[in-house]
């Protein structure tokens, strides 16, 4: 789910908004941990007005949730050079400002010019890594799912030059829309679409 968008919302109807609140998974651990942890603001913000100071003392909450398309009106998709990259003997990414409702199952890396890809292993969550990567300026090419379909998207240009560094964050000059096709359209207008937390 790391990148992923979802709607929570808290199951108190003594404390708790209908809204709920909109966040992005950020997957810092490499452990298979399932719980939302979400900032002061945001835990506040799912309370109904004025007992935002009795569901922070609460601490911990049951919440429902529901997968969501994830919006960066404007913002290309970004390569963020993981701080665990060694130039130029390991490379290890992250994909920030993925929109739409979509996962990325495949990662090919490749030396701009050339038609030699290499295939990167997913790491942890949304860290995908490959052990001696090509030389140079470097390419990407991804599979994006959503719903039961995929297909390859291209960044053709540069997108790391050939002296990329760890910490960086590079434009694929991508943006991407897709939502998964929705299998039951009433869903959304009742709360069957919302799954409890475990």
């Amino acid at each position: 789910g790391c990148s992923a968008c979802y709607q929570i919302r808290c199951t108190d109807p003594k404390l708790c908004n209908k809204s709920g609140a909109t966040i992005v998974v950020a997957d810092f651990t490499q452990n298979n941990q399932t719980d939302f942890v979400v900032s002061r603001s945001t835990f506040s913000s799912l309370a109904i007005a004025k007992k935002g100071p009795r569901l922070l003392k609460s601490g911990i909450i049951d919440i429902e949730y529901k997968r969501v398309p994830c919006e960066y009106k404007g913002q290309n998709m970004v390569v963020k050079v993981d701080e665990s990259s060694q130039y130029p003997y390991y490379l290890s990414v992250q994909f920030l400002y993925q929109g739409g409702q979509t996962e990325i199952v495949i990662v090919d890396v490749a030396q701009v010019g050339t038609s030699e890809w290499h295939y990167m292993t997913r790491n942890h969550g949304a860290v995908w890594d490959i052990e001696k990567p090509p030389g140079g300026a470097l390419q990407f090419r991804f599979v994006v799912t959503s719903g039961y379909d995929g297909k390859w998207l291209w960044a053709k240009k540069s997108v790391l030059p050939s002296d990329w560094k760890s910490g960086g964050v590079y434009d694929t000059g991508i943006q991407i829309s897709d939502v998964a096709r929705d299998i039951c359209n009433a869903c959304d207008d009742n709360d069957s679409a919302w799954a409890e937390s475990p």
